[in-house]
């Protein structure tokens, strides 16, 4: 189990179990992270999915890889 030091703005347990964490991994130098532009549908942004990479279920809830 590993103990977070979360905000008290934040309202979530702040223990979990350790299969939870991952290492960050910096962006490449050099490469530049571009926000897909939104679609716009019945006034609400929308955005295209070129291709699904991976799916998970997580506490029920539907997760994807995009």
């Amino acid at each position: 189990m590993v103990e977070l030091e979360l905000s008290s703005s934040i309202r979530i347990h702040p223990v979990v179990n350790i299969s939870q964490v991952h290492l960050y991994k910096p962006q490449v130098e050099g490469q530049k992270k571009v926000p897909p532009k939104p679609v716009i549908t019945k006034e609400e942004e929308e955005f295209e999915v070129e291709k699904i990479l991976n799916k998970r279920i997580v506490r029920g809830k539907k997760k994807f890889l995009v």
